[in-house]
């Protein structure tokens, strides 16, 4: 019994996780594309049938990460030393500019992409049963309202807004407890950690599953009539991860971005893709982050805070979307408006989180701008669910590094001032 256990410890916890990842995706890929040509002789579908791994990978991420958030953020601010709070002022004060600065760049280069290659739209039946938000300022209410919800709620539905809302000032009022409180407070943190890294330990199971499932799904026949809008969708957000995040990371630290956004697609990103869920990749995250050895009393609030505020692929899914509905209905647009729609999708791309539906729900939002009636605008909807096994993938592993690379970017930076 000891020795299957030694074994077990040995498999999950030592050696590149990486490397473990990438033989999780081989292996589920090689499943998925056996899984029809057996189903006759086998008499079961062996995709479905391990699919249920990567089921319980991303719920065990999506259930830890509310409780991991709202005990690291109010750690970090209980137990804050005065003498670091300058630094971790100033480099919160840059990721946020790196998040609205970033998100407003991968809106204006899906805009450029679209006019450099006009793509039209087959449009398809909506889903009727939908209720897209009629106006920004239904989609500011709504992270108003986030921000002021019950906090026993705000856990139960991973409101991460409500959580840090109310962990920021859970900490703020516990800075003056007791010094045998707040070690509670930081034992606790340190034993919700350990937890995630057992989550974690399991992600090659849990991408053998995901990627199984995805590659039998019959579905996937269908993205061939959507090709060229899948090629300025994924060609603009890898436009944004591999040359705009880097530029605006080497203006923070003037050092070679690469490695720091290499390192961030390569762990956070690769997960991200296959998880298809900003929250779920908290934990991944702030693993990683500490593994950069950043300060946690900056990442703690950076992460889930960029996991609801920073989505430049959420940007550019609107804008793309939105402009090819324009196209195919003939509408001319000027570069003006053009201008206006990247603001407008940056606003709306900060509130996805907030939006039931994510990305997709807020494209009539900016159809509103050239006059698109709503009908035809729910059907361009429609045709973002039939991308969307590979344009959501996509939009959340570069939302998700992105958190990861803006917030070493600032937090470096803060180090190289202060020498």
């Amino acid at each position: 019994m000891s020795n299957s256990n030694h074994f077990l410890t040995k498999l999950l916890f030592q050696g590149s996780l990486i490397t473990k990842i990438a033989i999780g995706l081989v292996l589920g890929i090689i499943v998925g594309l056996i899984t029809q040509p057996l189903a006759p002789s086998l008499g079961f579908n062996l995709a479905e049938n391990v699919s249920i791994l990567g089921t319980l990978f991303v719920r065990g991420l999506r259930a830890i990460a509310p409780i991991l958030v709202f005990i690291l953020v109010l750690s970090a601010i209980a137990n804050r030393k005065p003498s670091n709070a300058e630094h971790s002022s100033k480099a919160m004060k840059s990721i946020i500019v790196l998040y609205i600065l970033g998100t407003f760049l991968a809106a204006l280069t899906a805009v450029i992409a679209s006019y450099l290659f006009p793509t039209q739209l087959t449009l398809v039946t909506g889903n009727a049963e939908l209720s897209p938000p009629q106006n920004v300022s239904d989609v500011i209410i709504t992270v108003l309202m986030n921000i002021v919800d019950n906090p026993i709620q705000a856990l139960y539905n991973a409101n991460y807004i409500g959580i840090l809302a109310w962990a920021i000032g859970l900490g703020i009022a516990l800075r003056h407890a007791s010094d045998s409180t707040k070690r509670i407070i930081h034992e606790l943190a340190e034993a919700v950690t350990m937890i995630v890294k057992v989550v974690i330990a399991f992600a090659p199971f849990g991408v053998f599953g995901l990627v199984a499932a995805a590659m039998a799904d019959k579905g996937l026949e269908e993205l061939g009539a959507y090709a060229r809008l899948l090629y300025v969708l994924v060609g603009s957000m890898l436009f944004v991860a591999f040359v705009i995040n880097p530029i605006l990371v080497f203006w923070k630290t003037r050092q070679n971005p690469y490695p720091l956004v290499w390192t961030a697609v390569r762990e956070s990103g690769l997960t991200a893709f296959f998880t298809r869920s900003s929250a779920a990749n908290i934990p991944v995250n702030m693993n990683l982050a500490k593994r950069l050895e950043l300060d946690e009393e900056i990442y703690s609030v950076s992460i889930p805070l960029g996991a609801t505020i920073n989505m430049a692929g959420a940007a550019i899914t609107i804008t793309v979307l939105t402009l090819a509905a324009v196209t195919t209905l003939g509408i001319d647009v000027g570069f003006g408006t053009a201008l206006l729609l990247s603001v407008v999708a940056s606003v709306c791309a900060c509130g996805a989180s907030g939006v039931a539906g994510g990305s997709l729900l807020l494209i009539p939002l900016a159809c509103s701008l050239f006059g698109i009636p709503n009908d035809i605008a729910v059907q361009v909807i429609g045709v973002g669910f039939i991308i969307g096994v590979i344009q959501d993938s996509v939009e959340t592993a570069l939302n998700s590094s992105t958190d990861v690379i803006f917030t070493a970017a600032a937090d470096l930076a803060e180090q190289r001032k202060n020498g």
